[in-house]
């Protein structure tokens, strides 16, 4: 048996214990986190919530205790156990428990649930089903905090079980090296899920917390007034710039992992021993020490037991989502902008455009942030960056190679109102950071209800050609644009590499502009500052009368090429740039395919499963009527992407494969 009773090493001199009063709301507060949470258990049992559960009794002490040293502008990032932190920061009641309901009165009207309870209004950025993945977010709501210098500080609270993810050792190494106004709270409940933490033979907490150079302690998250009088002066230390902290905060899981869960794995001498410490009773006991007369705690746990019952009724009593507001959420309207008409200039490269667009939304922005690997002093790998840290000093910023940070750090940063722009060197690598693009990025909107934007513009780079193997010329669009909430651009020009950078940092839902390497210093019409594309449309670039081909990115080129060379044997060619791949514009590729009745898709990424396909199978849904041929695709063959030249000269299609493609349709 193992009962760690060891108190607080506070960071900080002069421990001031709380005031009789200050000890009462605290007292209160506690009681209304267990009494929810009793009440959930119970309406869990009898079929009234929906989906998973996880309680947070026995740890009431720790949220109370740490928010209670927070203001309502101060930033939270909570676990999928997290109904205690977001009660603690303030969310009203009647609106969590009518989210668990599944309610539309509820905090996120319904679409986040339990483990997703969110109000961004209050600084909750929300509760989260993901273990430590909310660690990167609130690294990005300390970024915002500070770039703007607002003294806003953010607490992020995880298991001692998100210890071993990626996601909270990256989060780590960059709050670390940026310095960020962060509190990293580790809720020690002696459990991760079905496993007592004493079976654990790896690393001690606090060794792993100060290998990150991060200044740590250890409270007693039983024992409240020892937690609030500890995080009043880590929170005043932050505040004051003296960096991260570490707050492991040591207490007791009552309930299982989940409601349901049997807990076979449990000891029951063990159990007891922490419950003889009942954070609750022991304030109740300190509190009549004071001379508190019992009836005064009565009085409170009434008060409270009257408020539970009142708002789980008035939860009850709303209404659920109705089925016509499904599709609400999921995005941002797309900005109806027009598209410039571009100026007589001189020709520019793509490296160029997309550094100028970089520089133009920073210089007229404050709120647009760049940050990566190497886009500060290293001018991007591709040196598209280069002088931007000069210009823009505390702006481009410098990461660690943490991809999952890195992401996490858009996200969270949006969520506080910034624009970020963050790059992932290769869009392979952002297989290695998907939780934080498609569960977080893309998800966050919906699951809040609406009531948090997401700005986030990720810039990666793709692309075979140059021998560089199967793990750096991935064609991921496909995957990407299958995730709702995500909108993925893939420009071909200088000029469009321009204007939808633009357009992506000025919309307030995440987008990944894929630009291909291979562009960068091709050369193609001027532009002037301020080019606007639009998101979600589509371009014909060739006008034709027999044949659509629709393409995008570098194989737009090919496609161009083809056409010039079909027109020398009669063949008419319509060209189509897609410029967006989620959200596709189908009007333009519909009409089109009106004109010419026949259709050939090409793309760089493998044929199966891609984009092509969806086009393919959305053109035989509503314009199987048009076609006087069936659909040919043309793309990659079904394997990764070859080393060898030779290989590689055969793997990625080329214009002899267009003009093959366009040939069998018209003979058919």
């Amino acid at each position: 048996m193992r009962v760690d009773l060891a108190g607080a090493t506070p960071p900080l001199d002069g421990v001031r214990v709380p005031e009789t009063t200050v000890v009462l709301e605290l007292y209160r507060q506690m009681l209304r986190i267990r009494l929810f949470e009793e009440e959930a258990a119970v309406l869990y049992r009898d079929g009234k919530i929906p989906g998973f559960v996880h309680l947070s009794v026995g740890q009431e002490a720790v949220p109370v205790g740490v928010c209670a040293s927070l203001g309502r502008d101060d930033v939270i990032t909570s676990t999928h156990r997290g109904h205690g932190h977001v009660l603690a920061k303030g969310l009203d009641m009647t609106e969590a428990f009518a989210e668990l309901f599944g309610m539309e009165g509820g905090s996120c009207h319904g679409r986040g649930g339990s483990m997703h309870i969110a109000d961004p209004t209050l600084g909750i950025f929300g509760a989260n089903g993901i273990v430590g993945a909310g660690v990167p977010i609130a690294a990005g709501a300390a970024t915002a905090a500070q770039l703007r210098g607002d003294g806003k500080l953010t607490v992020a609270f995880f298991g001692e079980g998100a210890m071993s993810t990626g996601a909270f050792h990256e989060a780590a190494s960059l709050v670390s090296a940026l310095h960020l106004p962060l509190v990293f709270l580790c809720e020690n409940n002696q459990f991760f899920e079905f496993t007592p933490t004493g079976s654990d033979q790896g690393v001690t907490i606090e060794r792993r917390a100060c290998a990150y150079d991060v200044q740590y302690c250890r409270v007693d998250g039983n024992n409240v007034e020892e937690v609030v009088t500890t995080m009043r002066q880590v929170v005043e230390s932050v505040r004051q710039g003296s960096g991260p902290f570490f707050v492991e905060a040591v207490t007791f899981r009552v309930r299982g992992h989940y409601e349901g869960d049997a807990q076979r794995y449990r000891d029951a001498e063990f159990d007891q021993a922490w419950l003889d410490r009942d954070p609750i009773r022991r304030t109740g006991e300190a509190l009549a020490d004071r001379g508190v007369p019992p009836d005064q705690l009565a009085v409170i746990e009434s008060t409270v037991r009257d408020e539970v019952a009142a708002a789980v009724a008035a939860a009850m009593s709303g209404r659920r989502p109705a089925p016509d507001t499904l599709f609400e959420f999921v995005g941002p309207p797309v900005d109806q902008i027009e598209e410039t008409p571009l100026p007589h200039s001189e020709p520019a490269k793509m490296s160029r455009s997309i550094r100028a667009a970089l520089h133009d939304a920073l210089l007229e922005d404050s709120d647009v942030f760049v940050a990566g690997i190497d886009v500060g002093a290293g001018g991007n790998v591709f040196g598209l960056t280069r002088g931007l840290l000069e210009q823009f000093a505390g702006r481009v910023l410098d990461t660690p190679i943490s991809e999952t940070a890195i992401i996490g750090m858009g996200v969270g940063a949006a969520m506080a109102g910034m624009r970020p722009v963050v790059e992932i060197m290769y869009s392979d690598f952002l297989l290695v950071c998907l939780d934080q693009v498609v569960n977080q990025a893309a998800k966050l909107r919906f699951m809040t209800g609406g009531k948090v934007q997401l700005p986030l513009t990720i810039r990666t780079q793709f692309g075979a050609g140059r021998s560089s193997g199967a793990q750096h010329s991935q064609s991921l669009e496909a995957m990407l644009a299958q995730v709702p909430g995500l909108t993925v651009v893939m420009p071909s020009t200088p000029a469009d590499a321009y204007g939808l950078l633009r357009a992506a940092i000025r919309h307030d839902g995440p987008v990944l502009v894929i630009e291909h390497r291979l562009l960068y210093e091709k050369s193609g019409a001027g532009f002037a500052p301020g080019h606007h594309v639009p998101i979600g449309k589509a371009k014909v670039i060739r006008p034709g009368s027999q044949v659509t081909i629709v393409s995008y990115s570098r194989m737009v080129r090919s496609c161009l090429e083809a056409a010039e060379r079909l027109g020398a044997e009669g063949i008419d060619a319509e060209v189509i740039d897609l410029r967006t791949i989620a959200p596709l514009d189908w009007d333009t590729v519909l009409s089109s395919l009106a004109k010419t009745s026949r259709l050939v898709i090409a793309h760089e990424a493998i044929t199966d499963f891609g984009v092509g396909a969806e086009i393919a199978a959305r053109v035989a849904d509503e314009g199987f009527w048009m076609l006087d041929a069936p659909v040919v695709r043309v793309g990659a063959p079904f394997t990764p992407a070859p080393y060898s030249p030779t290989l590689e000269k055969v793997w990625v299609p080329n214009v002899d494969d267009v003009v093959e493609g366009v040939r069998r349709v018209m003979a058919a």
